[in-house]
């Protein structure tokens, strides 16, 4: 995904719950990070559940984030009920 350095949107994360899971009820956290490595605490940000996809408002007018010019890594953490606790690389995003 492109996305202007200017714009303020949400970045949408589809997820496919574990079977038979209502993740409505889960917490869920997407970071979005330039390094390889995992996320640390501080770069995870709460996002939201619309209609089973994960969603963060990023931008320069109010998003959780203003991101520059470069590639980034978008991360999603979920919190399913259970003994499950699931962080996944969920893609790419480039600002431009």
């Amino acid at each position: 995904m492109v996305i202007p350095a200017s714009s303020t949107e949400y970045l949408h994360v589809p997820v496919t719950a574990p079977a038979g899971t209502d993740l409505a009820e889960a917490p869920v956290m997407i970071a979005v990070v330039a390094h390889g490595d995992n996320p640390s605490d501080d770069e995870w940000h709460t996002a939201e559940w619309v209609e089973g996809v994960a969603r963060l408002l990023i931008g320069p007018d109010g998003g959780a984030l203003t991101l520059t010019p470069r590639n980034y890594r978008v991360w999603i953490t979920f919190d399913p009920p259970g003994a499950e606790n699931i962080v996944r690389l969920a893609g790419s995003l480039t600002i431009n």
